[in-house]
């Protein structure tokens, strides 16, 4: 009798093979060569939340693609010993939407990171795409961080700051990080309307400055408190016929959208508090051209498992009436496990009378009327592997 045919193994997709004997080859690097290993890891995060007042009409109850307490993403991780101090490392990093599977960053594959560098005692060299310095820069003073209700909120390229075909450096020597990233056409994906995405082409033969951007970031971190000064730009270029739309209004590459982060943080009792300021000088905006977005959190753990971050921001526009919005977040977290973790959240956001920015950045479509104040609420649970 002819063995019946297997149809599962039949319908696999091209991606899922190349999963498995990527998650293959990593468990056979760990046993094989102890000199060099490759690491899987990941991080699933689903919440439910109700948004109030969308478009003036009613709420909204959805589990948010974007992001809930964190992003999901499933990565791989590698390095190699050179030997005199000298490794090999790479990342491959993929961001997905955990309420429908599919890809975030524009469709990327491996939208999150995707990089390969040397690193020894001067520190690191990465190519490829990666974050810019603002994204690592940011982290410990923002205790909120890239969830659902944050600073992403009132400025989404925040949390996702990353370039396509980037350069970046970074070391830390006795408590002082030094950082630069380089990217010579950093967004090779049409991916708009996502956060990040601009319809800025990669490397461009006919003009050097087009959809160049560059970082630069030093910190200094004690056990106790620390400090950091980051500044992010990003060029535009020129549309090439009337169809051809440049998003955030970067219709030429002398022109630019620029961000200088000032920022620390500080522990004491128990309490992390973090705080900071971006200032954005954006020439894309003709009415809007410079703000600040000003944010002030706190985390204090209630007991080993319980933890309450809260925060408050406001993002002020330069010499524009009626354009501001101030958000206020508060989150609990539970955790199961180190690597399990129940939470709800909670956000507000007021809105001047010309502007509705929506209190979450989990999806679009939940923007309220203009001049809204808007409401929030979220539960979820998120893994780590």
């Amino acid at each position: 009798m002819q063995a019946p045919k297997n149809r599962h193994h039949s319908g696999l997709r091209p991606l899922t093979v190349a999963l498995i004997a990527a998650g293959a080859f990593a468990a056979h690097a760990q046993t094989a060569a102890p000199s060099s290993s490759v690491n899987l890891y990941g991080l699933i995060d689903v919440g439910v939340e109700h948004v109030s007042k969308v478009n003036g009409v009613g709420g909204i109850t959805r589990m948010p693609s974007n992001t809930s307490s964190l992003p999901s993403r499933l990565g791989f991780r590698g390095t190699e010993d050179l030997g005199d101090g000298l490794k090999a490392q790479f990342v491959l990093e993929m961001g997905f939407a955990p309420d429908t599977g599919a890809s975030g960053q524009g469709g990327r594959l491996f939208g999150r990171q995707a990089n390969v560098g040397l690193a020894g005692s001067w520190g690191s060299v990465t190519v490829g795409r990666q974050y810019s310095t603002l994204f690592w820069s940011i982290q410990d003073s923002d205790v909120i961080g890239p969830a659902v209700y944050a600073i992403g909120s009132l400025d989404s390229y925040i949390p996702n700051s990353r370039a396509d075909n980037s350069i970046g450096y970074r070391g830390t020597f006795s408590g002082f990080t030094v950082g630069a990233e380089y990217s010579l056409g950093r967004d090779t994906v049409n991916a708009g309307p996502s956060p990040a995405g601009t319809n800025c082409a990669g490397e461009s033969g006919t003009d050097k400055q087009a959809c160049r951007q560059w970082s630069a970031t030093a910190k200094y971190d004690t056990p106790n408190w620390g400090a950091v000064l980051t500044y992010d730009t990003l060029n535009g270029r020129t549309p090439t016929g009337p169809t051809d739309v440049v998003f955030g209004g970067l219709n030429s590459s002398s022109t630019s959208d620029s961000r200088t982060l000032v920022a620390g943080y500080f522990k004491v009792a128990g309490a992390k508090i973090g705080g900071g300021v971006i200032r954005r000088d954006n020439e894309g905006s003709l009415t809007r051209p410079r703000s600040k977005l000003w944010y002030l959190g706190a985390s204090y753990p209630l007991t080993p498992q319980l933890t309450l971050d809260g925060q408050w921001a406001s993002l002020r526009y330069s010499n524009a009436n009626d354009v501001n919005s101030t958000l206020l977040a508060a989150r609990l977290v539970y955790s199961l496990s180190k690597r399990t973790a129940v939470y709800g959240q909670v956000g507000h956001i007021s809105n001047d009378r010309l502007v509705n920015v929506s209190v979450s950045g989990g999806a679009a479509g939940s923007n309220p009327a203009l001049g809204s104040s808007q409401n929030g609420i979220s539960f979820g649970v998120r893994h780590a592997f």
